[in-house]
């Protein structure tokens, strides 16, 4: 078996303050809301099985048997952890990833309450 280094040493995961592995970021911070079923079967599996950096060489056979899913699901499954930013990988190495704060939303074409009103309230006449 290769020596196991970690992906992303900047990443390494800690045990977080109410002593879980399961972070409770992962819902109170939303990032469990921007996962299908499948790429959060992948993440609980890989946040058991991981070592204390947070490092896996499960294969794809057995992650498939494991969770019951085909490979195209569990690639679907990778892909969508790897862009929502909980997990690294590098064939075979998975690393489960420290949860970073989301970026708050975008918000583009501010306008003032008076103006957002004005559009879409009717004038009303004054009475002299």
């Amino acid at each position: 078996m290769p020596a196991k280094r970690p992906l992303r040493p900047d990443r390494l995961r800690q045990v977080p303050a109410q002593f879980s592995w399961i972070d409770q970021r992962l819902v109170r911070d939303g990032h469990i809301g921007r996962c299908n079923v499948h790429a959060l079967a992948l993440y609980l599996m890989l946040v058991t099985v991981a070592d204390s950096q947070g490092l896996s060489y499960y294969g794809d056979a057995s992650i498939g048997r494991l969770l019951s899913v085909s490979q195209e699901q569990l690639e679907r499954a990778r892909a969508e952890l790897i862009t929502v930013g909980l997990i690294g990988y590098q064939r075979p190495l998975y690393q489960v990833l420290s949860l970073q704060p989301l970026a708050p939303p975008r918000v583009s074409g501010l306008r003032s309450v008076q103006a957002v009103l004005s559009q879409r309230m009717p004038l009303v006449q004054r009475r002299p």
